[in-house]
């Protein structure tokens, strides 16, 4: 299909028609590396089912293990790890933007998969960040306690807080990481 935007030259035709091209490109590129994840084997089983901290209708923590966070019918948990642990003054800016976009996704996300977030504050510290935000949609856990940040790379060795966003199925009582 031939295309023109009024006023443009043929020098910005034919440099939009390469970049459509490189664009395509990566659209295929993309598909193939989409199906190689398809075919990936079996990832390592979780070492341990973590136990997580979450808050009650009342505030109060309350212990919740990583095996519980599966939604029923579903095999897929996705956790992502934001970065605001106790030894940070705030929440990460770009973790924030993100976990903003994703409590209006939530109910989607909920009919594949369980999805939550997890970070080394405090359930008291994390639940008020929440309120503030106006996030209602979102399951938020502390791993306070635990070594799952450690473990999966929402921490760095020296013991800072990133970003990571992991995937795991589960098979029976088995759970892999994904």
């Amino acid at each position: 299909m031939s295309v023109a935007f009024p006023g443009e030259t043929p020098v910005y035709r034919k440099a939009r028609d390469e970049l459509l091209a490189r664009e395509i490109e990566l659209r295929r590129l993309t598909e193939a590396v989409a199906e190689a994840r398809r075919r990936l084997p079996p990832g390592g089983v979780v070492p341990e089912d973590y136990v997580f901290q979450q808050a009650e209708s009342d505030g109060a923590p309350a212990e919740v293990w990583m095996s519980e966070l599966f939604s029923a019918g579903k095999e897929s948990l996705a956790i992502y790890s934001f970065m605001f642990g106790e030894e940070r003054d705030g929440a990460c800016p770009m973790c924030t933007s993100l976990l903003d976009g994703l409590e209006g996704a939530a109910g989607h996300l909920a009919e594949r998969m369980a999805f939550v977030v997890v970070a080394g504050s405090s359930v008291s510290r994390l639940r008020g960040f929440a309120s503030q935000r106006g996030w209602r949609h979102l399951r938020l856990l502390s791993t306070s306690g635990n070594d799952y940040n450690r473990d999966y790379f929402g921490q760095t060795p020296d013991g800072n807080d990133t970003s990571m966003m992991n995937v795991f199925r589960r098979t029976g009582s088995e759970v892999r990481h994904f």
